[in-house]
This record gives C-alpha cells, structure tokens and sequence, in this order.
C-alpha cells in the first residue's frame, strides 16, 4: 500500500505520531491566554503569525492524565479543513516513514479507537497513531450533533 510520513511525538510513557500532511509547524511553548468556560484540556489560544490558534493539551484530551511541561515540550500546530489548533505534546522525535502495511486497525489492538487509527510497529517501537479528524471534530463540532 506504501508508506505515510509520521511525526512521531511522547505523551507519558508511549509514543504517538501523526500524519505529517496534516502538520502546520511544531513550535515552542509560548505564552498561553486562557479563556473561561472551556473544558479543563483547552489550554487557551496562541497568536501565531497572526492567527489565533486554540492550544489543547492532548495527554489531557485523550484522558491520559495532565501533561508535564519542560523545555522538550512542544506544540505541533495542526490544520484540518479550516481549523486550526495547537496540541501540547511532550517532546516531538522525529519524522518518520511509516509502511502501512505495518499498521494494525486500532480496534483489534483493544485500545480506544475513537482517537486511534491504529498502531504502527516502527524499527521495534510502537507508535498509535492520532486520528486527527476525530480530534479536530470533537473540538470544532461540539454544537452539531449530527453523526
């Protein structure tokens, strides 16, 4: 089927990754502005080169306990469609090419595939791999309930 480039980036103890297409930039913290009445894993929103960008805390958001931020973390600014929006992540690896016949569906591997479009086996290390549409749907979609 052939091969998909992924960022591969830490959350805990495991390693995730993310289609590269859908990749915008990785960036540095930056200062956050917080906004009131928003779920506990929306950080706030960056102005980056002149776009305001939501910032969500993904080791939050995939329920996966609160991040813990050091000079290695970073945010990989995502697009999607339209939507634009920050995911904090640990420390981001590298950009990897995955072969797609490596990968096994998420739901045969027992982990929750709302997020996960499946797990790819990498030189020995297994990488779950983001479903960023589902991600990008449950924060930009919340009102219609249309599924």
């Amino acid at each position: 089927m052939g091969n998909i480039k992924v960022i591969a980036f830490t959350l805990g103890n495991e390693e995730y990754g993310l289609n590269i297409d859908h990749v915008q930039s990785i960036e540095r913290l930056s200062p956050i502005t917080r906004v009131p009445n928003v779920p506990n894993y929306v950080k706030g929103l960056i102005n980056l080169r002149g776009s305001v960008i939501p910032i969500i805390d993904l080791q939050n958001k995939l329920e996966l306990g609160e991040g813990q931020y050091t000079e290695n973390s970073r945010m990989i600014i995502v697009k999607y469609e339209e939507i634009e929006l920050g995911l904090i992540v640990e420390k981001t690896s590298n950009v990897i090419n995955v072969d797609t016949d490596s990968i096994e569906p998420a739901a045969s591997s027992g982990v929750n595939t709302d997020f996960f479009e499946g797990i790819a086996k990498y030189e020995g290390r297994l990488i779950i791999l983001v479903k960023i549409e589902e991600l990008m749907k449950s924060e930009g979609n919340e009102a219609d309930a249309e599924d």
